[in-house]
């Protein structure tokens, strides 16, 4: 199949959206599938090979400048028609990827929209409540247009149906498990974490550092966890509102690490703290659990679908501090424990590969293309054919 992915965010933007597209345009291409991305630039105009065509953009100012909105132009769309997709692939449409769903009607092709964040409830964070119903109801106008809808987790995908959007699926969960693996402990990136004291109990959190992510309840946490230190990985808005409150603690900033700096600081650390309530999978604990690492996660969002509490971590809320603080603590004053949470966190990694969820995206995408043939009478992409059912 020819697939034209519709995205509000690509590379070289560092978040777990862009894991996921990455990951899956190269299993796409790997598999024999001629793939073409739409994102919103700056940036590379191609990815491994992969075409990227680049829309004209602006930052989402003041809200989330990292986040850039997109603009379709001509030669953006003659670019596309040369491509001559078989199906559209909107991920997250708002604005860019919205312009896929609009292209889908007009040429009938087949769509398939992925639904990964909870954007109403990101109205409330960054202050614009007023925006939070119609909101609502554009995503769910954008959604209900597609032939199928995938989400990242089984929450997502009830949090989709209580939208309103229809005909929602899962897209499973992967993680790399030869970048991420326990054999990536270093002594020196304990070091660095460590700030020099590689002996002292080490927590972890890696992402972009933003007010949505929650950051601030690891604060207190430090104050009932006196011996334990603290690594930030990673970057974003919120950077130095966090540097000034975790100011004269044991804590470490090291902006964002790549590649085999990465993997060596999942597996360098004693417990990975999550305490975001609005993501809607939480890649970077599935890349701590791949790495041996347990996680203690917010019991909100997706992470439920990742963490078995009690099997490879724990599951809290975040607010209740005491708790909180208990669980991290029992994962770094109980070997037993840690070992059995480790054991289960590398269990639950195994076998979940980028191949694996790949192909169910495929199987996903001839579905909406058996649903567009039905539905509006259009061609099936070659190599498609139409269910023994039919």
């Amino acid at each position: 199949m020819r697939i034209a992915v519709f995205t509000e965010v690509f590379a070289p933007k560092i978040d777990g959206i862009v894991t996921r597209l990455t990951n899956t345009v190269t299993e796409l291409s790997n598999l024999g599938h001629d793939v073409c991305v739409i994102a919103p630039g700056p940036g590379p105009d191609n990815y491994n090979g992969i075409p990227v065509f680049r829309l004209p953009s602006a930052p989402f100012k003041p809200w989330y400048p990292e986040v850039r909105v997109g603009m379709p132009t001509f030669g953006v769309n003659a670019q596309i028609n040369r491509f001559r997709p078989d199906i559209i692939h909107a991920v997250n449409p708002v604005a860019a990827a919205a312009w896929g769903i609009v292209l889908s009607r007009t040429q009938k092709l087949p769509l398939l929209a992925s639904y990964h964040t909870a954007l109403p409830q990101y109205t409330e964070d960054f202050g614009l409540p007023v925006l939070r119903k119609p909101s609502e109801a554009w995503i769910r106008q954008l959604h209900n247009r597609a032939d199928v809808n995938l989400c990242p987790s089984l929450p997502m995908v009830e949090e989709a149906r209580a939208l309103g959007i229809q005909r929602v699926g899962l897209w499973p969960k992967a993680v790399d498990t030869i970048k991420y693996q326990s054999t990536k402990y270093s002594a020196a990136m304990r070091e660095r974490l460590t700030g020099g004291n590689p002996s002292d109990p080490l927590m972890l959190y890696v992402g972009r550092v933003s007010a949505e992510k929650n950051l601030l309840s690891l604060r207190p946490l430090l104050d009932r966890l006196p011996g334990v230190r603290l690594a930030f990985v990673g970057s974003g808005p919120f950077e130095s509102e966090l540097n000034k409150a975790f100011a004269g603690t044991k804590t470490v900033f090291t902006g964002y690490l790549h590649g085999e700096d990465l993997a060596a600081a999942f597996a360098s650390a004693d417990v990975f703290a999550f305490p975001s309530l609005t993501d809607t999978l939480g890649n970077v604990a599935f890349e701590a659990m791949a790495s041996g690492t347990p996680v203690v996660g917010a019991n909100a969002g997706g992470i439920p679908d990742i963490i078995n509490e009690g099997e490879n971590g724990f599951l809290v809320n975040p607010a209740d501090t005491d708790l909180f603080a208990d669980r991290i603590n029992q994962i770094l004053t109980r070997p037993d424990l840690a070992a059995s949470l480790t054991a289960g966190a590398l269990a639950s990694a195994r076998g979940r590969s980028w191949r694996a969820a790949t192909i169910t995206v495929v199987d996903s995408y001839q579905e909406a293309a058996w649903r567009s043939h039905y539905r509006r009478g259009t061609a099936l992409p070659a190599g498609c054919e139409l269910p023994a059912t039919a």
